[in-house]
């Protein structure tokens, strides 16, 4: 992968890959991962593309700060000034788990700076937050929770977003659990979890409706996080909108079928170019 670059944004650090020359592709991961979900898409996006994959506020290798709206509404806003920074000022995007709420934020409220969609296994209306989290969302539970523990739980939850578990290796893990596994990462993702709110998305249902841009659905269909029944409701919400099912594939689909995931943006970008 290409090194790790920064920008400041609101007065914190972003972090992010960019790799290849062209279109903008902005790539959005969701909770618990980072910019590394993408990296066995990105180089084979980067020949036809300039290809960015950001660590959300508070995720990776972005700032942690302490008492932040993380938001999907806040991290709409700040991926709008992002892009800004990086001096584009219309781009494509692939957007997985919450990335996908920030990426119909941004398509809604900001309609000129989306061009082409495309969502996989995204939280949507009240696809979210999943029951999963709740037990840590209990009062008490992060003070008396130790950091071993929490990465402990961590470890439990990510191989229940596979289909077949020998895709979350141990190397997975820790590209993925490493970011929280001191105290600031532990309060980092709890504050993440607290703000994990349908609300934002079930009040876009109606502006999903009217929507321009030609939008590409991509479902595990084993997801047992983000539920397959929210796959063709999406669809018939958004009007230019097509839904492919990615078989033996549950919510983590981008780490399990990179090369059909690489093909079929490949293929959606194609006359997405400008």
């Amino acid at each position: 992968m290409s090194k790790t670059q920064y920008v400041t944004v609101e007065g914190h650090q972003i972090a992010y890959q960019e790799m290849g020359q062209g279109t903008p592709l902005l790539l959005i991961h969701g909770i618990p991962t980072n910019k590394f979900l993408w990296r066995n898409v990105m180089p084979k996006l980067a020949s036809k593309y300039r290809v960015i994959a950001p660590d959300l506020l508070n995720f990776g290798e972005s700032d942690m700060p302490s008492n932040t709206d993380v938001s999907i509404n806040a991290q709409c806003r700040i991926m709008c000034k992002f892009i800004e920074e990086l001096g584009i000022s219309k781009v494509n995007i692939a957007a997985h788990d919450i990335g996908g709420g920030v990426a119909q934020l941004m398509a809604v409220n900001h309609p000129d700076k989306v061009n082409g969609l495309v969502l996989l296994d995204s939280v949507c209306f009240d696809s979210w937050p999943i029951p999963e989290f709740e037990p840590l969302l209990e009062p008490g539970i992060e003070e008396k929770t130790s950091v071993d523990e929490f990465v402990d739980t961590l470890r439990d939850f990510m191989p229940k977003g596979v289909y077949y578990s020998n895709v979350m290796t141990e190397e997975l893990m820790k590209i993925y659990l490493t970011p929280w596994s001191n105290e600031k990462g532990k309060a980092a993702l709890f504050s993440n979890m607290r703000r994990l709110n349908k609300e934002y998305t079930e009040a876009i249902t109606g502006d999903l409706k009217s929507l321009p841009h030609e939008t590409l659905i991509i479902w595990g269909k084993e997801d047992k996080f983000q539920k397959p029944k929210y796959a063709p409701m999406l669809e018939e919400a958004i009007p230019n909108s097509s839904l492919v099912w990615i078989d033996k594939a549950a919510h983590w689909v981008i780490d399990e079928h990179p090369d059909k995931v690489s093909e079929l943006i490949n293929e959606f970008m194609n006359d997405k170019t400008f």
